[in-house]
C-alpha cells in the first residue's frame, strides 16, 4: 500500500495541546488561572528581566569587588628562574625561540621573565623580555650578559571597549562629557582640523 501524505504523523508527544486556562475550576485552573492570588506576577506583563533582583545590585554586578574577578586581558608571562637555565648546560645565547623549542615554556609567542631562584655558577648569555632585579645581579656576579627584548606580543596593547584606544585617549585629554567640555561631534572636529593642520602640503619634499 503506498505511503500518502494524510499518513504522516508528528512524533508522540511533540505536539501537545494548549492548555486552556480560566475556563471553571472544576478543571483546577479556573479563577486565578494558575498564576495564584494577587501580586505582580499575576498580572499581565508583570514579568521582570532575566537577573532583575527587585531593585538591590545584582549578583553580576556585586561579584567583580565581593569576590574578585578574571582579568582576561592580563598579561599571560611566561617565568624561568636562573637556576632552570644553569640545569640546561646551554653553550651560547639563551632566547626565548630557544625555550620554547627546549619545551621550557609554552611557546615563542609569550614574553618571557627570567627570576632568580636557584643556584647559577656559569656565565649565561640570556635575552628576555624582563628581568627581577635579583636575577640581573645573579647574573651578573656570575659573570653573564643579559639582553632585555622589546615586547611585539598581541598583549602589549591595551584593549579598549571601542577597539580605538588613540582616538579614546584623544577625546579624553579634550574633556568630552565633562562639565564645560565640548561634546563628542565637537571634540571630532577639532581633532580633524588638528589632523589638516599638522599633515604637510602636497608640494613640500
Amino acid at each position: 500500500m503506498p505511503l500518502t501524505i494524510d499518513d504522516l504523523r508528528p512524533a508522540k508527544g511533540s505536539n501537545t495541546p494548549k492548555r486552556r486556562v480560566g475556563r471553571g475550576h472544576g478543571s483546577g485552573r479556573g479563577k486565578t488561572a494558575g498564576r495564584g492570588t494577587k501580586g505582580q506576577n499575576s498580572r499581565a506583563g508583570g514579568a521582570v528581566r532575566v537577573g532583575f533582583e527587585g531593585g538591590q545590585l545584582p549578583i553580576q554586578r556585586r561579584m567583580p569587588y565581593k569576590r574578585g574577578f578574571t582579568n582576561i586581558w592580563r598579561t599571560p608571562w611566561e617565568v624561568v628562574n636562573v637556576g632552570r637555565l644553569a640545569e640546561l648546560e646551554i653553550d651560547g645565547p639563551i632566547t626565548p625561540d630557544l625555550l620554547a623549542d627546549l619545551g621550557v615554556i609554552r611557546g615563542a609567542e609569550f614574553p618571557v621573565k627570567v627570576l632568580a631562584h636557584g643556584d647559577l655558577s656559569s656565565p649565561l648569555t640570556i635575552s628576555a623580555h624582563a628581568f627581577s632585579k635579583s636575577a640581573l645581579a645573579a647574573i651578573e656576579e656570575a659573570g653573564g650578559t643579559v639582553q632585555t627584548l622589546e615586547r611585539t606580543d598581541q598583549w602589549i596593547t591595551a584593549r579598549s571597549r571601542s577597539r580605538r584606544l588613540p582616538m579614546t585617549r584623544e577625546l579624553k585629554s579634550l574633556r568630552v562629557g565633562k562639565v564645560g567640555g565640548p561634546t563628542r561631534r565637537e571634540a571630532l572636529e577639532m581633532l580633524r582640523t588638528r589632523q589638516q593642520d599638522e599633515a604637510p602640503e602636497v608640494g613640500e619634499a
